[in-house]
This record gives C-alpha cells, sequence and structure tokens, in this order.
C-alpha cells in the first residue's frame, strides 16, 4: 500500500511543481515513486493537438521517475485560469470520482505525492456540482505540506492558509520555502514569524536554482500517510 502526501501552496506561481519535482527527486532514493495532480491548467498543445501536462512533465523531467505521463492528470486544460472557468470554456468538468479512481490506481508505488492546483481555496468545479480542492484532498484522506515564496507577503498568506487548513480539519506537516535567500533579513525573519504564528516547522529553504532538497529522505517521508 502507497504512502501519500498533498503538496498545496500559498497561491500560484509559489514554486509547487517545482519544489515537488524535488520531493519526487528525493524520495527516490527510498523507493518507487508516483506524481498525481487532478487538474492541471496552461497547457499547451502537440502536433496532434493533444493537450500536454506541462507540469506532470516538469516533475518526470527533473525527479526522473519513468511513470507514464498519462498516469499523472486526468484533467487537463489549455486556458491558464482555474480548473473551473477552464471547464466552463473547453468542456469535460473534474469528476471527483474519477480523480479517485486515478488516484487509487497508483497504490502500486511505495509513495504519491500529490500537487494541488493554485492555492487550498482553488475552485475546481462550479456548475450542477460544487466541488473545491480542499474537498479532494479531505476525500482522499489526505496530509499537506504548504510551499511559499520566502519573500515580502509570504506571512500574511502562510498563516492565512494555515489556519484555514486548521477550520477545515485539514492536517498540516509543515512548511518549505521557495526562493530563499540565506542570509537575507527578511527571509530569515519570515521563516521565523511563519513558525512563530503557525506552530508548525519550516522544514527546508529552497534556493533558487536548488537542484535537490537538504531534508533528508527520511525525514521526509514520515511526513508521508
Amino acid at each position: 500500500m502507497s504512502k501519500g502526501l498533498f503538496i498545496t501552496g500559498t497561491g500560484t506561481d509559489v514554486g509547487k511543481t517545482y519544489v515537488t519535482g524535488l520531493i519526487v527527486k528525493k524520495l527516490r532514493e527510498l523507493g518507487s515513486c508516483a506524481y498525481y495532480k487532478a487538474a492541471v491548467s496552461g497547457n499547451s498543445r502537440a502536433y496532434d493537438l493533444s493537450l500536454i501536462p506541462g507540469d506532470a512533465v516538469f516533475v518526470r523531467k527533473v525527479s526522473g521517475i519513468s511513470q507514464s505521463v498519462k498516469e499523472m492528470c486526468p484533467y487537463i486544460y489549455e486556458n491558464a485560469v482555474s480548473p473551473h472557468l477552464a471547464a466552463r470554456i473547453e468542456g469535460n468538468p473534474v469528476d471527483l470520482e474519477k480523480v479517485k479512481q486515478g488516484y487509487e490506481a497508483l497504490e502500486g508505488y511505495d509513495y504519491v505525492t500529490m500537487e494541488g492546483s493554485g492555492g487550498i481555496l482553488c475552485p475546481i468545479r462550479l456548475d450542477d456540482t460544487e466541488l473545491w480542492l480542499e474537498d479532494i484532498v479531505s476525500d482522499l484522506n489526505l496530509p499537506s505540506l504548504l510551499i511559499a515564496d520566502a519573500g515580502l507577503g509570504t506571512i500574511n498568506s502562510v498563516v492565512l492558509t494555515a489556519e484555514y487548513m486548521k477550520q477545515k480539519n485539514l492536517p498540516l506537516k509543515g512548511i518549505i520555502f521557495n526562493n530563499f535567500k540565506k542570509g537575507d533579513v527578511m527571509h530569515e525573519d519570515n521563516l521565523r514569524m511563519c513558525e512563530l504564528r503557525t506552530g508548525l516547522r519550516v522544514l527546508d529553504c529552497v534556493e533558487h536554482g536548488a537542484r535537490n532538497l537538504n531534508i533528508a529522505a527520511e525525514d521526509l517521508a514520515a511526513l508521508y500517510e
């Protein structure tokens, strides 16, 4: 039976996919790894006009896993908007059961790392069915790891995200800072303030362009359930 972890972020473009690729790369030291994302937007098309799930391709390349891209993302959209709006424009709205089936199909891997779309409040489907990202995390019963940019404004976004997830009974295991500059007074202070206000540990500080995490593979694996 595989163990899973959900990767969420304080918002869009904070480096979730980049850090997720490094996480999967590190976990390969301990066993077989899979990547999963329910819905990915803002994708380009191949020569046959099929959509290429860019985040999945990136994680596969960075981590070195051999998992089929077809297993990674059940819903792929062209428009770079939230999945609920992309589906309104393009069709093919997200079905929770299909997402669950895709995730459960990965049970043969030791570790499954699931990445979210945007932040935890991302709307996934809003038509005759209402589905939010938090609903998927809750239904799959996954613990989460929060990715945040180390720069200005992160205290507010980290604390608000952590408090919201606490209210929704979504277990949060820790924080990873992206684009961290060691010795930067603001970045160092942001780390302390986020730990103080959330009660969570900043488990790693990823510098821009880093190719590996500093956290030990065993410590990372301990986050998975």
